[in-house]
């Protein structure tokens, strides 16, 4: 596999053709951006750790019946991807009140919610990454009616299996975002990345009192270096992977 051109650069993130025109290569970043990209700093490691927990977590999605894009790790910072059409869309899924939602809302961060949210952002920095409904997504074509349907399912269905992931490694999923497209032969798959820089992710074994981030929210808020917490996240599912013989290279 050969890498060509460089098709897009976001923030945590750098997108390249290849000779093969069904596949992309994506390179993961040591930058991390907060505030809608007012705050950013290089953080040495953090692109080979958000590549290895993305593999990782990919794979035991794959192995509960999940279709992602994802084909393989090619390195300590690279991947390559099936290329897909990607919905210009933030599929964000919520199970306990924390960040944006609770500051909305006048709600005390950590309140269990009810039933899980299910939210959407329409993608875009110009924007600002604006909440939309599925109505208007319809209304401006940004997939259609019977698209949104499935999207749905599928972002209730893996925050379903994600939390049972995290439950059995001792982490809480509070709330996480993810992108979706559709591939060549027409089927909606889950795309882009699952990380701690997507996820607001607490450990469950934390000190009675304390929340124990484990998530990008250490940066955002300056409570600590993220690259421990990141570890011990890629530590605890490659643990989990191995125990339940899925293989993550």
């Amino acid at each position: 596999m050969e890498k060509l051109d460089m098709l897009y650069r976001g923030k945590a993130k750098e997108l390249y053709s290849t000779d093969d025109p069904d596949v992309l290569w994506v390179k993961y970043m040591d930058q991390a951006t907060a505030g809608d990209g007012a705050k950013k700093a290089q953080i040495q490691g953090k692109g080979i750790l958000n590549n290895r927990i993305t593999t990782v977590l990919f794979r035991l999605l794959e192995a509960e019946g999940v279709k992602t894009h994802f084909i393989r790790r090619i390195s300590d910072t690279e991947q390559l991807n099936e290329k897909i059409s990607m919905f210009p869309l933030e599929i964000i899924m919520r199970n306990t009140a924390a960040g944006s939602f609770a500051k909305r809302y006048g709600i005390e961060e950590g309140t269990a919610l009810k039933r899980p949210i299910l939210e959407f952002c329409y993608k875009s920095d110009e924007l600002h990454d604006p909440f939309i409904n599925i109505d208007g997504i319809v209304a401006l074509g940004l997939a259609t009616e019977e698209q949104m349907a499935e999207v749905s399912r599928q972002a209730r269905d893996i925050n379903d299996k994600l939390t049972s992931i995290f439950d059995r490694i001792g982490v809480k999923l509070v709330d996480f975002k993810i992108e979706e497209g559709v591939n060549p032969q027409g089927q909606i798959v889950l795309a882009d990345e699952i990380t701690p820089d997507t996820c607001r992710l607490w450990d469950a074994n934390a000190k009675t009192g304390t929340v124990g981030h484990l998530d990008k929210d250490l940066f955002r808020r300056d409570l600590g270096d993220i690259i421990p917490a990141y570890e011990e996240i890629y530590d605890r599912l490659a643990a989990l992977a191995d125990r339940e013989g899925i293989a993550v290279e």
